[in-house]
């Protein structure tokens, strides 16, 4: 009888021992989910707060109440850039102005990129005499949905935060 009494008490020691186990398999999981929230709140909270201010991505994006384009425009034949430029690469002249470019355009070449994480269509738009180079936003990059002609118009997006929370604003053209 001795025996069978010392059986039964291995059997409950080892029960106790799997209890005490799973009773501290399940606080370290608590206490793994404790320091997964507290490191994804310490996370969200130590990035930049977003503080109003907004730049545009690129230098000749005019932002405001309805955002545009300005292009250096040659005072002599017309032609214009982007870009800064010491002489017009059409005429040679060396006077340029400040122009403002329409805001709606046609798609008169793309192509649907399937590099990286997303494919997307990088295009260029004819805003009334004005050739721009451009990302096209709010489509489904496919060529059943973009086509030479399509009408689209300038749109705006966040491109993400500085370290003071400063917005970097960069633009796209969307289906008119």
């Amino acid at each position: 009888m001795a025996k069978a009494t010392s059986k039964s008490a291995k059997k409950k020691s080892k029960a106790d021992a799997k209890k005490t186990k799973n009773a501290k398999n399940a606080k370290n999981a608590k206490n793994t989910k404790k320091t997964k929230k507290k490191a994804g709140a310490a996370t969200k909270a130590s990035g930049p707060k977003r503080n109003g201010k907004q730049i545009p991505f690129v230098d000749y994006l005019v932002l405001g109440k309805t955002p545009y384009l300005r292009a250096n425009e040659c005072k002599s034949c017309a032609a214009r850039f982007f870009d800064r430029r010491n002489a017009c690469a059409s005429c040679s002249g060396t006077e340029f102005k400040r122009a403002r470019v329409k805001n709606r355009g046609i798609v008169t070449s793309f192509s649907i990129v399937a590099m990286g994480p997303q494919p997307y269509v990088s295009a260029i738009v004819d805003c009334d005499g004005t050739s721009v180079r451009t990302t096209l936003i709010g489509v489904e990059p496919t060529p059943e949905k973009v086509t030479l002609g399509m009408p689209v118009k300038l749109a705006t997006y966040p491109m993400g935060l500085d370290t003071e929370g400063t917005e970097a604003i960069a633009f796209g053209f969307a289906p008119a």
